[in-house]
């Protein structure tokens, strides 16, 4: 991933927290012949060496190449948005795109054994589903009957990527002065719209932001 350095995230738990928020994910191979690529919701395990877990379809072309061996490229895809010259005080450049995104390789295994492919599918329930059932009445794995279960068991395929590199970039005008970057911050938050409130968050929470932020707007915001 083409990286200046103004732009680079080097904290590894900074890394695993994006990681984690934006677990939806695309996994790239190349087959020798064409590029693959899956789109599954992945976990995080760092009590170790960090690896990423994920499940996906026997019937899926790509298990070929993760079976062959083929380094896997993860890609987590963070809040993006347009920047409008016009936002800046400085208005002698170019439009650009604000964004984030990280990026894992590894050498995946495919995980064949029913017992794993269970335990992969109760992690993934409990990182997923359980925090949103009510109180009563919820579906849950155990309710499952066991020969559905078995069955599901049998159609899907486990994966394991113990991450040797790990690669992240969060483009947030980090080039630009405050004044410029407040501005975009400022029209980002006018529009509303969701993608580009979480790019002017992140663009706040920035380190070297700190302290940027005008007092007036600082109590606006506390009071909302």
């Amino acid at each position: 991933m083409y990286t200046p350095s103004a732009y680079a995230e080097h904290d590894a738990d900074a890394l695993h927290a994006f990681m984690r928020a934006h677990s939806f994910a695309s996994l790239i191979t190349f087959g020798g012949a064409r590029v693959n690529v899956t789109h599954l919701p992945f976990l995080l395990d760092t009590s170790r060496e960090p690896v990423l877990y994920t499940h996906m379809a026997r019937a899926n072309a790509q298990l070929a190449d993760l079976r062959a061996g083929a380094e896997a490229l993860v890609v987590f895809q963070g809040p993006h948005a347009f920047v409008s010259p016009s936002w800046y005080e400085n208005r002698h450049t170019f439009p650009t795109w604000n964004y984030t995104a990280v990026h894992a390789r590894g050498a995946p295994t495919v995980l064949d054994d029913a017992e794993q492919v269970l335990d992969l599918l109760e992690r993934t329930v409990a990182r997923y589903d359980m925090p949103l059932r009510p109180p009563s009445g919820a579906w849950t794995l155990e309710g499952m009957p066991a020969e559905t279960t078995r069955q599901r068991m049998g159609a899907i395929a486990g994966v394991r990527i113990p991450i040797a590199a790990l690669e992240g970039k969060m483009k947030l005008n980090q080039d630009k002065s405050v004044a410029d970057r407040m501005g975009v911050i400022g029209a980002l938050e006018a529009l509303g719209e969701p993608q580009g409130l979480a790019v002017a968050a992140l663009m706040r929470d920035h380190a070297d932001m700190q302290g940027a932020i005008p007092p007036v707007m600082t109590q606006v915001m506390t009071k909302e």
